[in-house]
């Protein structure tokens, strides 16, 4: 019996041990964004009230191949042209850089800048939609060329 009883204390104490360290650790924080799948992603920028759709890209990277209709600020000029070019901290803004990095990058920027909602589309080698190519970065008002996804129509 006194051997039941040791036992019992010895599990409670540890138990109460093990409790009172979770309860120690600092909750986790949350995330500045919220990560955005490209078929949601296409709805919400397809919607009456789209987001800023953000490419961090390079100029020529951007030249080369882009989303229609975003925004280019490359990620080493984010800082100094944020504020002027993205005057509303409120509105909601999806980034998106070639694979997903620099994406993740920019949004952490944009949360110390005091931007507040922020969505990581990731990187155009995922984006399965169409894009445009040519004219001036950062721009899909100058006619480009429209490349389909490979096995998807054009028409939606």
């Amino acid at each position: 019996m006194i051997h039941k009883t040791t036992v019992l204390i010895i599990m409670a104490l540890f138990l109460s041990f093990t409790v009172g360290c979770q309860q120690a650790s600092e909750p986790e924080e949350a995330s500045p964004y919220q990560n955005i799948a490209p078929e949601e992603a296409r709805e919400w920028l397809e919607s009456d009230m789209p987001p800023i759709l953000l490419d961090v890209r390079t100029p020529e990277e951007n030249r080369n191949e882009r989303i229609p209709d975003s925004l280019l600020i490359p990620l080493d000029e984010l800082e100094e042209t944020a504020s002027s070019q993205l005057p509303d901290r409120e509105a909601p803004i999806l980034i998106y850089c070639r694979s997903g990095r620099r994406s993740v990058d920019a949004a952490l920027i944009l949360a110390d800048m005091g931007y507040e909602k922020l969505y990581n589309l990731g990187g155009i080698i995922d984006w399965p939609y169409e894009t445009i190519s040519g004219g001036e970065p950062g721009t899909s008002l100058t006619p480009g060329e429209v490349r389909p996804c490979p096995g998807r129509s054009t028409s939606n």
